[in-house]
């Protein structure tokens, strides 16, 4: 069963800072939050690669869930 990841999003001075709560080593940044929001994915997607490669254990996950910055 597949369960998901949290999205965390940060409004930083350059943009949005998004990050996995329950991977924190997937972590990007953008100018946009739509911008940051599609990184986060491709950065989510390349770490499983990466995870699976190394024959490494993926945290339990699957999908986004997203919690945005309240100024949004």
């Amino acid at each position: 069963m597949l369960k998901n990841y949290t999205a965390k999003y940060t409004k930083i001075k350059s943009g949005y800072m998004g990050q996995l709560v329950e991977w924190p080593e997937v972590i990007t940044e953008g100018k946009t939050l739509e911008e940051c929001r599609e990184m986060l994915k491709d950065a989510l997607h390349e770490m499983i690669l990466a995870y699976r490669k190394q024959k490494k254990e993926i945290p339990i996950g699957g999908a986004l869930i997203e919690q945005l910055p309240a100024e949004v």
